[in-house]
C-alpha cells in the first residue's frame, strides 16, 4: 500500500484515493500545457509571413520579377478560418542595374498605415514608378479622395515621392501584379506566378483596377462613392454626417486567407 502511495506522492492514503488524486493533478497539468501551447501557437500564427514571386510584364513588353511578402494578423474570431493581410512588401531590382529597392504598405487605419493596394510597377529611363489604389473609405479620404482613385509614386534615388496623374507616364496602362492579393497564398509560397496567371487573377476586377483610367469616374460602385471622413488627429475618423470610424474591414482590402 505504501509503495503505491509513494508512487503517486500521497503517503498514508488508500490506493484508490491516491490514484484518483494523481489522475486529477495530471489532468490539471495537461490542461495548463494545452493552454500554453495554444497561446504560443496563436501568437506565432499572428506573425506569419508568406513570400512568393510574380512575373511583371512591363510597358515595353520586357519582363522582370518582383518578390511579394504578405504578413498576416490574428483571426477575427476563435471560430474563423481566415486571417487578414496586415502588411505587404514588394522587393525588386531596377532592370539593367544591380539596384534593389522595395515598396511597402499596411492596412491598419490611416494615418497609422497607408492602406494602398499595389496595381503596377513600371520603369521609364531607369526610373521606377508605382500605381496604387486606396483600399477602402478611410484610405481614400486619407489620400485626398482622388478621382480617378489612384495614388502614384516615383522613385527619386532615395525614396518614393507621390506624383500627380499628369506625371505618371501615359504608356503605363495595364496592372501587372495581382491586385489585392491572392486567395490561399500559402499554396503559392516559394513559387513564381507567371504573367498569364497574374492576368487571370485580375480578370474579374473592375476596369479601373485592371488598367489606369485617366478621367474621373462617375458611374459604378467604388470608393469614390464613399462618405467624406475627417481625421481628428487623435485616432478617430468622423463624417460630417455623423458616422464615426473605425469601420468594418474595407471590401477592397487584400484577400483573406484560410489556414
Amino acid at each position: 500500500m505504501r509503495c503505491l502511495g509513494n508512487v503517486f506522492g500521497v503517503v498514508g492514503k488508500s490506493p484508490l484515493r491516491a490514484a484518483s488524486r494523481a489522475v486529477s493533478l495530471w489532468a490539471q497539468r495537461f490542461f495548463v500545457f494545452i493552454v500554453i501551447t495554444l497561446g504560443v501557437s496563436m501568437n506565432a500564427s499572428a506573425s506569419t509571413s508568406i513570400t512568393w514571386k510574380e512575373e511583371l510584364l512591363l510597358h515595353d513588353n520586357s519582363k522582370t520579377i518582383i518578390e511579394r511578402t504578405q504578413k498576416f494578423g490574428n483571426r477575427p474570431s476563435l471560430d474563423s478560418n481566415e486571417r487578414i493581410v496586415i502588411e505587404e512588401r514588394w522587393d525588386f531590382q531596377i532592370p539593367g542595374t544591380n539596384n534593389k529597392i522595395s515598396w511597402s504598405t499596411g492596412f491598419a487605419n490611416p494615418p497609422e498605415a497607408s492602406g494602398l493596394m499595389l496595381m503596377q510597377v513600371n520603369f521609364l529611363d531607369g526610373v521606377p514608378y508605382i500605381a496604387s489604389s486606396p483600399a477602402g473609405t478611410l484610405s481614400y479620404n486619407h489620400w485626398g479622395r482622388p478621382n480617378p482613385p489612384y495614388v502614384f509614386f516615383k522613385y527619386d534615388d532615395k525614396d518614393w515621392r507621390r506624383i500627380p496623374l499628369a506625371d505618371f507616364p501615359a504608356e503605363f496602362i495595364e496592372s501587372n501584379v495581382v491586385v489585392g492579393g491572392r486567395a490561399n497564398p500559402e499554396q503559392q509560397a516559394g513559387k513564381t506566378l507567371a504573367i498569364a496567371k497574374v492576368k487571370e487573377a485580375n480578370r474579374p476586377l473592375d476596369t479601373y483596377l485592371r488598367q489606369i483610367v485617366r478621367q474621373p469616374i462617375t458611374q459604378g460602385d467604388g470608393v469614390w462613392l464613399s462618405p467624406v471622413m475627417v481625421y481628428d488627429g487623435k485616432g478617430t475618423w468622423a463624417s460630417p454626417g455623423g458616422f464615426t470610424a473605425p469601420e468594418p474591414p474595407p471590401s477592397r482590402q487584400p484577400a483573406t486567407v484560410g489556414r
